[in-house]
């Protein structure tokens, strides 16, 4: 099997590049996890360095997390490891971009927003459908209301839609959309943080965001046990995974 990122540094070590690369869909399983947080583990202290950049191959961003990884005997792991790369990039002392194209639901969409800017292209389709499969997103429950207010992240929570890029936009989800997400990333880069000195620049990410931070982590730890030792009792988490991984409606007994 191919390794599932790929990782590169680009402006004399200023910029890091992290490139999911198992399309279509790209997964955000237990391998593409580890992945991500070696790389950031290997990087993110260089002194040098001014941001990251993260964006994928293929037609999508990604689907999101693996179905099968979240049924139970597997999802204690498997959301552990999630939530622990999410807390080192809701840390990370530089910036970190994420340009997104394609479909980008469920761990995908939670990966990209403990970045801390996003660029999308218009067209782009962003949700968090796990409601549809009898199950919520722990993360996002936590980093969606932060972003853009109670009332908004709690339609996309309960509802499951997705937005297109420009309504991410919109509802201030997404710093830009653009025809080329990557192209802008760069550009912002290139314009506003490669110019700064790295150090500077790190101790203005900490300050700007550092509070912001610990409050999601503190409402992380709360919702994942909520995940695990309740939603993950009921007949109907496990009813819609397994509906989902066999390809038939869930028969929800609502229990």
């Amino acid at each position: 099997m191919t390794e599932p990122l790929k990782v590169w540094l680009e402006a004399e070590g200023r910029l890091l590049r992290l490139r999911l690369a198992r399309p279509k869909a790209n997964l955000i399983d237990v391998a593409m996890i580890a992945a991500l947080d070696a790389a950031l583990a290997a990087h993110l202290e260089q002194p040098v360095l001014s941001a990251v950049l993260l964006d994928a191959e293929g037609p999508n961003f990604s689907f999101g997390a693996s179905v099968e990884e979240h049924l139970p005997g597997a999802c204690a792991a498997m959301l552990g490891s999630l939530h622990r790369l999410l807390g080192r990039m809701l840390e990370s002392p530089v910036p970190i971009l994420v340009a997104v194209h394609g479909r980008c639901l469920g761990g995908g969409l939670e990966l990209a927003l403990a970045g801390h800017l996003l660029f999308v292209t218009p067209t782009a389709e962003l949700g968090q459908p796990e409601i549809k499969l009898g199950v919520f997103a722990p993360a996002a429950s936590c980093l969606l209301p932060e972003l853009i207010g109670p009332q908004r992240a709690f339609d996309l929570l309960v509802s499951g839609r997705n937005v297109s890029g420009t309504e991410a936009a919109s509802l201030g989800l997404a710093a830009a959309a653009a025809a080329d997400p990557r192209q802008a990333a760069l550009e912002y880069f290139g314009q506003h943080l490669q110019p700064k000195s790295a150090q500077s620049l790190r101790r203005a990410v900490r300050a700007a965001r550092q509070e912001y931070a610990s409050r999601v982590r503190t409402r992380l730890a709360a919702v994942e046990r909520l995940y695990l030792d309740d939603l993950m009792q009921t007949h109907d988490a496990v009813e819609g995974l397994s509906a989902f991984i066999d390809k038939r409606p869930a028969r929800w007994e609502h229990r």
